[in-house]
């Protein structure tokens, strides 16, 4: 079991997917994304999404993200954010989004 306060350390906000691109340099096949975090600023994050998801479809979509990991230097990108996603039963990774639209940067709990 985890102490609660341990669970509030990890900083889960919203945000709304801006840009999208192609990253052929990753090892596996993945976007780059970037992300608005309202007053946090946008944040960019590397997703390994491109089995169920296109660019038209990740423009504008709403995503949880932790925003307090510490940048990793993924190839010749860093991603600054996790953007946090459940494997299907395929084993493809489905976003994690709130269940309707809500004010970018706003914290889960």
């Amino acid at each position: 079991m985890v102490d609660f306060n341990k669970f509030l350390e990890i900083d889960i906000r919203a945000g709304t997917i801006i840009d999208v691109q192609q990253f052929p340099e990753a090892r596996k096949p993945a976007f780059k994304l970037e992300i608005d975090f309202g007053h946090l600023g946008t944040k960019k994050s590397s997703a390994q999404i491109t089995e169920l998801y296109d660019t038209e479809a990740l423009l504008g979509k709403q995503i949880l993200a932790v925003v307090n990991f510490p940048p990793r230097q993924i190839g010749p990108f860093i991603s600054e954010v996790l953007t946090l996603g459940v494997p299907n039963g395929d084993g493809h990774v489905v976003l994690v989004a709130p269940e309707m639209k809500v004010e970018n940067g706003v914290r889960l709990y």
